[in-house]
């Protein structure tokens, strides 16, 4: 992989759309983009966390510790949906399908604040902004993706070290609760997903203190890319198949400590597809 940009706290929810790279950015409060031309952040006073840009081409936001999606007007995330009736925790990562609807994470609580475990949920959001419990006891769900011409989400469940899919049923419902990959046997023993992102086949998804973007499908491990010292945090691919990571530095910490002891950077990096690793 080579290096594509710089200067994030940790990047989140990456997301390419019109030839431009979006991220969040939680810790610093604010979004990242290149869109203008130039890799420009922009500071808000809310921390967003999860992006999707909707069928119509515009952009919301998971917004952590406000329990809704917002908005984005081009300088801050406004109304959309009011989540703070169903999520009980922080909100993660967040996919949409063809018809826009959304799937958000409500980790359950904040890791990083010391709060204790406690299971968390996937929330459905309509089309006009009604939220409601599509899954409960998700073991800190994380990454997200909408795979199987749209029939099938996946979550990250981070301490369960595994990908989990769902069957999605009319109306946004989730069904059919089974086991897409289990991390610890095909990817490595210390395998802990975060963000992750659908492929063409399976699904990449960054294993934190694993050091590796993996590719997996139900049948295992398709492919690897290794990220040295670094921690692959999130991912999204661009129309040409490149696969945008975002990797942290966190000094030999894990992802947790490195952002108690505010000692976190992350870079973008990029991998360009048929490039040998």
């Amino acid at each position: 992989m080579s290096r594509y940009r710089e200067g994030l706290t940790l990047g989140e929810g990456p997301r390419w759309h019109d030839g431009a790279l979006w991220v969040s950015d939680p810790q610093k409060g604010g979004i990242w983009t290149d869109n203008g031309g130039t890799w420009a952040f922009t500071p808000l006073a809310a921390q967003p966390n999860g992006l999707w840009f909707l069928p119509d081409g515009r952009l919301v936001g998971a917004i952590m510790r406000e329990k809704r999606v917002g908005l984005w007007d081009g300088a801050g995330f406004g109304a959309y949906a009011d989540l703070s009736g169903v999520a009980a925790g922080p909100l993660g990562d967040m996919v949409g399908d063809r018809h826009g609807g959304l799937y958000v994470d409500d980790v359950g609580y904040a890791a990083h604040l010391g709060e204790q475990p406690r299971p968390g949920r996937l929330i459905h959001v309509t089309p006009d902004g009604r939220a409601t419990v599509a899954a409960e006891d998700v073991e800190f769900p994380n990454g997200l993706a909408i795979i199987g011409d749209g029939r099938t989400l996946v979550v990250a469940e981070t301490w369960a070290q595994r990908l989990t899919a769902f069957t999605i049923g009319a109306g946004g419902a989730l069904s059919d609760r089974r086991l897409f990959a289990d991390l610890a046997a095909v990817v490595h023993p210390e395998a802990r997903p975060d963000g992750i992102c659908a492929a063409a086949h399976g699904v990449w998804v960054c294993t934190l203190s694993a050091h590796t973007v993996a590719l997996v499908d139900e049948s295992g491990l398709l492919d690897r890319i290794g990220t040295g010292d670094g921690q692959p945090v999130a991912c999204c691919l661009d129309p040409a198949g490149r696969l945008f990571v975002t990797v942290a530095e966190t000094g030999g910490r894990s992802v947790l400590e490195a952002v108690a002891a505010r000692t976190l950077k992350t870079h973008v990096d990029v991998h360009e597809p048929g490039v040998r690793r």
